[in-house]
């Protein structure tokens, strides 16, 4: 009787970090209130992606700021912080400067959610949903018409 041979199946890994991954990161106000589509908070946000890379070894590439939540993608350095921790820091930091600003006593829903890029192609994708989001919301007609997206540390 002739048995069929298979490759050996990969022990589950508790984590599987692939090289230079990419996540699509999309957070959410408190309460959904509408409260992130002013110019003040922009530069906040701004700021505090711009610091996300010497405080927490994470780069920031494409964002757009929706008036009750945002999207990013995020790629994290070889000894950066978890991606939770990262988002914990970065919440905290922004709900601290924003809720100045705003009034608002809770910025952020606790939760966050994030998805791997796998592939350029899914990235593409992923930041093609992201720009067109203002467009989807009846917020403007043309994508370079709204203020509130940009890059970072890459495209």
């Amino acid at each position: 009787m002739e048995t069929k041979s298979h490759r050996p199946r990969l022990k589950r890994l508790s984590f599987i970090r692939p090289d230079n991954p990419v996540y699509f990161i999309t957070c959410c106000v408190h309460r959904r209130i509408a409260i992130l589509n002013r110019p003040s908070v922009h530069d906040i946000l701004l700021d505090e992606w711009q610091k996300s890379d010497p405080r927490h070894g994470w780069h920031i590439g494409s964002y757009v700021i929706m008036p009750d939540h945002v999207h990013f993608l995020a790629m994290p350095d070889q000894d950066s912080k978890s991606l939770s921790r990262f988002m914990q820091a970065w919440k905290q930091w922004t709900s601290k400067r924003i809720t100045l600003a705003t009034r608002e006593t809770r910025l952020w829903q606790k939760q966050f959610f994030d998805r791997l890029v796998r592939s350029e192609e899914s990235r593409s994708e992923k930041w093609d949903y992201i720009r067109k989001n203002p467009i989807r919301a009846g917020l403007v007609e043309d994508l370079e018409d709204w203020p509130y997206q940009g890059y970072i540390h890459f495209r």
